[in-house]
């Protein structure tokens, strides 16, 4: 079983659940079905399709959340997949300024990067290199993060996702 996208009255993005949370909710009338996933629970009445997006039917206030957790999906889902020095596909996390070097582990000091370029830059800092970046890492900000950087997120969801701050980035 797969998981399915959460959205408030509102169609805020609020949660990701198992696709058997979700069928109960719908089910107890607390949401209803935006979007269904093409799978099917076989039961003596009949078959029922499993949502992968629900909206839910009343408004739950959420409470503040300052920060995007930190994770390595987060990351790889903020700088497109790809390599922030020469652009390939990113395999790893890069600190810009070491941590050998007093580097810290946060948002604006970890950057994706491709196997080669991360072994190439090793502990040393760009300027030692003569490197750039392309763009300036930041910690991402929005409710749509906080679903790309806990978990893998269904294709179908980049709709709900978007009007967000998420383009079409997928982890």
């Amino acid at each position: 079983m797969s998981n399915a996208l959460v959205l408030n009255a509102t169609y805020e993005p609020l949660c990701v659940v198992s696709e058997r949370r979700a069928l109960i909710l719908v089910m107890n009338h607390r949401a209803g079905v935006v979007e269904t996933s093409g799978s099917f629970i076989h039961h003596p009445a009949g078959d029922i399709s499993l949502p992968t997006v629900i909206k839910l039917n009343r408004f739950v206030r959420v409470p503040y959340r300052n920060t995007v957790p930190l994770t390595r999906r987060a990351i790889f889902a903020r700088d497109g997949g790809k390599c922030v020095y020469c652009q390939a596909p990113a395999t790893s996390i890069d600190h810009v300024m070491p941590r050998s070097r007093g580097g810290a582990h946060a948002w604006d000091n970890v950057v994706s990067a491709c196997h080669r370029c991360n072994h190439s830059k090793a502990d040393r800092t760009l300027k030692d290199l003569g490197w750039r970046l392309r763009n300036i890492p930041k910690e991402p900000s929005g409710a749509a993060w906080r679903i790309l950087g806990t978990g893998r997120a269904d294709p179908r969801w980049v709709p709900y996702l978007q009007p967000f701050g998420v383009g079409s980035v997928v982890a």
